[in-house]
């Protein structure tokens, strides 16, 4: 009983604040202790649900589960919100889905930052030109983008000498590129060097390993040109898109 209670006081933090690089939270749905990196923090909302914190800093007390569908699906079916924080809390199946729109939501919005900060070929030719002559970050292909078009510049990743450090990134359908990036019909974008296009990997990587869960050995964005991410979310139907 003893060793219960300190878990449930370890569980619900004091309130939002700076949290320190490699800081450890207490995961609600494990049980483990594991770097905030690797978290998500919530928070009673005013309805009294649960609302993810990502950036730590609503107000109010919070609990931390780790950043995975597996852990937060884990979480709901185990009243661990309940027990954390010591009342009568049921949230749905649709705070796995809400919390998976605001990771990707996040990762978005950092694109778009790396845009405007002038961070983003946008389009085949001029990713391809990138890929032969600039510092890059990443390479971004649309879910839906044609094999084709993809494995051309695939192969041209494969000629520089830093490919294997190039994470490949096919998270994001067309409509979400083109709304991120303030164009139509964006299927190839090459990501070049800069904090901004760090941040968007940063996030993008947070956003797979939710989905994905970690990938023991491997990044969570695979730097391995073959292989087709498990948030790759291709259309169920197969089909492909052509574009710039």
């Amino acid at each position: 009983m003893l060793a219960q209670a300190q878990e449930q006081d370890e569980a619900l933090d004091t309130g939002p604040r700076k949290v320190a690089p490699g800081t450890e939270r207490f995961c609600v749905a494990t049980g483990e202790v594991k770097p905030v990196d690797e978290m998500i923090r919530f928070v009673l909302g005013p309805d009294g649900g649960p609302v993810p914190d990502l950036k730590h800093r609503l107000p109010g007390r919070g609990i931390w589960i780790t950043a995975t569908r597996e852990a937060l699906e884990a979480a709901i079916a185990r009243k661990a919100f309940a027990r954390g924080f010591k009342r009568d809390i049921r949230p749905g199946r649709d705070l796995v889905e809400t919390t998976e729109r605001l990771l990707e939501r996040a990762a978005l919005d950092a694109l778009a930052i790396a845009h405007k900060a002038g961070k983003v070929a946008i389009g085949f030719a001029k990713a391809d030109v990138a890929l032969a002559r600039d510092r890059l970050a990443g390479l971004l292909n649309a879910a839906e983008a044609a094999p084709d078009g993809a494995r051309k510049l695939a192969a041209a990743l494969r000629r520089r000498e830093d490919a294997d450090e190039v994470p490949v990134i096919r998270a994001f359908t067309s409509v979400q590129l083109d709304l991120a990036l303030g164009r139509s019909n964006v299927v190839h974008a090459a990501l070049l060097a800069g904090p901004e296009s760090n941040t968007f990997l940063a996030r993008a990587a947070r956003l797979d390993r939710f989905r994905a869960g970690p990938m023991p050995g491997a990044p969570a964005i695979g730097k391995s040109h073959g292989r087709k991410s498990a948030s790759a979310g291709l259309r169920d139907d197969g089909t492909t898109k052509h574009g710039e």
